[in-house]
């Protein structure tokens, strides 16, 4: 029962958030200067013009009726339809077409920085204080310092431009060949990896080190288990929960990520469509993209706190 009862609060906390964060957004959305009438219809548009516009959209009514408005809908399973950027197109199917990109990119991209992490942190763990330690640091720390935008660029000019080896623009998506979408994708989530793959490699070299000074890690020492089976039942299995822990919290930066870098790589993703949206000022569309965001992180840190609680059985009691 203990472990239901702090699912249930996870799920509630999680629901509740979602609520405030949706109406936070449709409010700065609101407040944000701009008007999706005149996006649309242009400087020159007459008055009366721009008056039914905002009112065949709902747009005249008060913000508060406008949010319940659109609660209601997404309650119902409907996300409306675009306003200025896509003219009365679903905003479903544009989430249909976008969505699997910018999912495709960044697991893509947490993959290759779990890779990284995992070798260069074990490594650095093992052998602390010699030369393998210092220099996986030393990477992770430039991983860590390095603008994603930046790095971006840097693996364009070199891989693109110099050696031709991937595309410097553009992105095939999975559903079409899911070989070209490893091919294009590979630079755009290594650009998202290499940050990560430094705050993961640090946070896992100092949850082994300390681990490893544990108290019941010298007694299983003392019983003569092998040093691997020490590492692996005893070292590595309780140092990764704050490395997973810190997994779920980068979720948050990943998605942060994936908007710049579609846009540097032209990959038609949710992260150039809430650009694009907020641009138009085409509200449901910056609305449901948000929503989208905020309810994959709120999923995946739900997810991680419920594997730390398994990995932990004292969290469940």
């Amino acid at each position: 029962m203990g472990f239901l009862w702090y699912l249930t609060i996870r799920i509630g906390g999680a629901l509740a958030t979602i609520a405030a964060g949706s109406f936070l957004i449709f409010l700065i959305m609101h407040l944000a200067p701009g008007d999706p009438a005149l996006a649309v219809l242009g400087e020159s548009a007459t008055t009366e013009t721009i008056a039914a516009y905002r009112a065949e959209h709902g747009l005249d009514e008060p913000v508060l009726v406008q949010f319940v408005i659109w609660a209601k809908m997404v309650l119902q399973g409907d996300l409306g339809k675009s306003i200025a950027l896509a003219g009365k197109f679903p905003i479903s199917d544009l989430l249909v077409t976008r969505l699997p990109n910018t999912i495709f990119i960044g697991l893509y991209g947490l993959v290759i920085a779990l890779v990284i992490s995992l070798i260069a942190g074990t490594a650095a763990a093992l052998r602390q204080g010699k030369l393998v330690d210092t220099v996986a640091t030393g990477v992770a720390v430039l991983g860590i310092s390095m603008p994603d935008f930046w790095f971006s660029y840097v693996l364009i000019l070199f891989f693109a431009l110099s050696l031709d080896w991937f595309p410097s623009y553009g992105f095939t998506p999975p559903g079409e060949s899911l070989i070209g979408a490893f091919h294009s994708g590979f630079l755009p989530a290594l650009a998202i990896a290499a940050p990560m793959a430094g705050v993961f490699a640090r946070i896992l070299r100092a949850s082994l080190v300390e681990t490893a000074r544990r108290e019941y890690v010298t007694a299983a020492r003392s019983y003569g288990f092998a040093a691997p089976f020490v590492f692996i039942h005893y070292v590595f299995r309780n140092a990764i929960i704050p490395f997973v822990t810190v997994l779920g919290l980068q979720v948050r930066y990943l998605l942060g990520g994936v908007v710049i870098i579609e846009r540097v790589f032209g990959i038609a993703g949710m992260g150039s469509l809430i650009v694009d949206g907020a641009f138009a000022r085409d509200y449901p569309v910056v609305q449901a993209c948000a929503l989208t965001f905020l309810a994959i992180v709120l999923s995946v840190n739900l997810i991680v706190d419920i594997v730390c609680a398994l990995l932990d059985p004292r969290r469940t009691r």
